[in-house]
């Protein structure tokens, strides 16, 4: 089969690789109809290659159709239409049962003391062979898989894997109500997906980016936006002017470890690509290899008592944070990664045919699987207006 795979810094290809095979009894295959490029992706494409091999597939948002099942598969059958939440979870054992998927004791990846594998996303995470291809090989084929309903377009179902529970967990842990005021910093796919989110549940919405088509895509329905070119180190004196002089009541930090700005932090990402893959695992491991502009902003504007969720990935385990200004704030931090099935129930109601999220229309581009490497590079640099790409095997 075909899949992308990578190489080596901003080097991804899409090649020829053996088609996955079923392992366990409760495994499915699914041949893949749509996958998704994440902002996580870049990760891998920039800084996180000390913990990837040559050859590793990337992706982890795909949906398709069921090919083959398991002996033990009772949920599913051949011609089924599934997406697949990026966490490999169990969904049976204690953290998935408390709805904390992305912490499932079944798949933990202990050596690297981390949380539960993932598909298409380094040794850190089990370096599970992901979904940007024509076939994956599932397992927990019973519990794991969403089925979705025949007949709507991919683009309906596909953001279950991610960018929906990613965003609606962003939102929750935001701890907003009606009427508040979040901020969002970061208007890629997840940052563009929480303010629909947040004004689907009546909370008013300013957006931060500095991306112009990614300040139109929000503006267009109707969030308030701010521009950083033009804002720059005033960003917080222009967010209070909008929210009473006191900042906004929480703020979504949807960018992560590579946010403009803090040169030292990116001289640090840099050095790390030159090292040998031992050496750097371990400094990363050890060291602050964050760029934490936009962490630091949400400190700043977010209101005394009020609330930071964090959703962009960050890296380094040393990374300087402002402890006094947080306790001084009273602020309270929530992050995470998603777990994808405790927001699936309430998330499907809303793919309908009225949209109020505006699924239908979410991509900016949709484009074979074989354009992989040129929607890599694309997306990184921000060109084109990509915010959004969906890989059609």
């Amino acid at each position: 089969m075909k899949a992308v795979t990578w190489h080596g810094k901003r080097d991804v290809r899409v090649d020829n690789v053996p088609d996955p095979a079923l392992k366990e009894p409760e495994d499915v295959i699914v041949k893949i109809t749509s996958s998704g490029i994440c902002g996580s992706d870049l990760h891998l494409y920039e800084v996180l290659g000390p913990f990837l091999t040559e050859g590793d597939i990337l992706g982890h948002e795909p949906m398709g159709v069921i090919e083959e099942v398991g002996a033990h598969v009772t949920e599913l059958k051949p011609g089924d239409r599934v997406v697949i939440p990026f966490n490999v979870s169990c969904n049976t054992c204690v953290m998935c049962t408390q709805g904390l998927q992305s912490q499932c004791e079944t798949t933990q990846v202990r050596e690297h003391n981390s949380g539960a594998a993932l598909f298409g996303y380094t040794k850190l995470y089990g370096q599970v062979p992901g979904g940007q291809a024509e076939y994956l090989r599932v397992p927990f084929g019973n519990s794991l898989p969403i089925k979705v309903p025949e007949g709507p377009a991919d683009d309906r179902f596909v953001y279950l894997s991610d960018v929906l529970p990613t965003a609606w967990q962003a939102v929750e842990y935001a701890n907003v109500q009606p009427g508040s005021t979040l901020a969002v910093i970061g208007l890629g796919p997840i940052g563009d997906m929480a303010c629909r989110v947040a004004q689907h549940k009546n909370v008013r919405v300013i957006g931060i980016d500095l991306v112009p088509e990614r300040l139109a895509r929000v503006r267009a329905r109707g969030v308030e936006t701010i521009d950083l070119r033009g804002a720059g180190k005033h960003l917080t004196e222009v967010v209070r002017d909008l929210t009473d002089g006191r900042g906004p009541d929480a703020v979504i930090d949807a960018v992560g470890m590579e946010a403009h700005g803090a040169p030292a932090a990116r001289i640090a990402q840099q050095l790390t690509g030159l090292l040998p893959d031992q050496v750097a695992q371990k400094f990363m491991k050890e060291a602050g290899i964050d760029r934490l502009k936009a962490l630091y902003s949400a400190i700043d504007m977010v209101r005394r008592g009020g609330t930071i969720s964090i959703v962009g990935v960050y890296g380094g385990m040393t990374d300087p944070m402002p402890m006094l200004t947080m306790f001084d704030k009273q602020i309270q931090l929530r992050m995470g990664q998603a777990n994808v099935w405790r927001w699936v129930p309430e998330i499907l109601p809303l793919l309908t045919d009225d949209d109020p999220l505006g699924v239908d229309d979410f991509a900016t581009h949709r484009l074979p699987l074989e354009d992989a490497p040129r929607a890599y590079e694309t997306f990184q640099k921000k060109n084109d207006g990509m915010v959004k790409v969906l890989l059609k095997p």
